[in-house]
């Protein structure tokens, strides 16, 4: 076991299955004191339970990051609890395709709401602990990954707002970038292509048939794989910010 992260404390949001639960594991498994974060607490329970029967520390804090309030008190529940943040990991994520002629708005109000608004909010209450973390003398630095898509490098036809969701993020993540970095707070967005979770399953029947018929990938990545690279980006030395990771299944790239 590689314990590059004892003493820090990582938040994970979407941490109740796929990406988010590897990686809360992966941070444990290197030392981290690991608070999951999402909707479903009996989720989140399961995920402590494991870090917990593998030796590890955790905290489930179920949360709507969509509501700035909620996503205000997770993070002081945090500090309130530990006294320090070292690590955010922004991976709460919603894709619903479809044309835009047409279009629920509902579906992309929620979609702006998760993936843009809920990492705005959980980054804005962060970035002052981590900003302290990054000048204290355990580790000198803090992180920030944003989990954005190949979706935020390439447009597709029935991806629209799912497009925009994922290069705002992009933008937003150079921005933040520019501005902390030099302050030892490492900002970093990672991009994947296919990957094994729930993330088709939130559309309708039409729409994920249609999915699998048409965008069927041989062998896509398993949440693992992105925990690996996560866990890669928040243990470099302190000299070393990984600013962008593109992560493609071999059968898609």
């Amino acid at each position: 076991m590689d314990l590059k992260l004892t003493g820090t404390v990582a938040i994970v949001t979407g941490a109740s299955s796929g990406i988010g639960e590897a990686t809360a594991i992966r941070l444990a498994e290197h030392g981290a004191i690991v608070v999951v974060v999402a909707r479903r607490k009996d989720r989140l329970d399961a995920v402590v339970a494991e870090i917990a029967a593998a030796g590890g520390t955790a905290l489930a804090i179920a949360t709507d990051i969509t509501d700035r309030a909620q996503a205000e008190k997770a993070v002081r529940e945090v500090v309130d609890t530990y006294g320090r943040l070292d690590i955010l990991i922004n991976n709460a994520g919603l894709m619903l395709l479809g044309p835009i002629v047409g279009a629920d708005i509902d579906e992309w109000e929620r979609m702006i709401s998760v993936n843009q608004k809920g990492l705005l909010y959980m980054t804005n209450a962060a970035l002052p602990h981590l900003l302290a973390a990054a000048e204290d003398q355990l580790r000198q630095v803090a992180d920030i990954v944003n989990i954005s898509s190949i979706a935020g490098r390439q447009a597709w036809a029935n991806y629209g707002v799912y497009n925009m969701t994922k290069f705002g993020t992009n933008g937003f993540t150079e921005a933040l970038r520019q501005e902390v970095t030099k302050k030892h707070v490492r900002v970093g967005v990672l991009e994947p292509g296919a990957v094994n979770t729930e993330l088709v399953s939130h559309n309708n029947d039409a729409i994920t048939s249609e999915l699998a018929a048409s965008n069927a990938i041989a062998e896509p990545l398993e949440p693992g794989d992105i925990a690996d690279s996560i866990a890669y980006m928040v243990t470099r030395p302190r000299r070393s910010s990984i600013a962008e990771l593109w992560a493609m299944p071999t059968s898609q790239a």
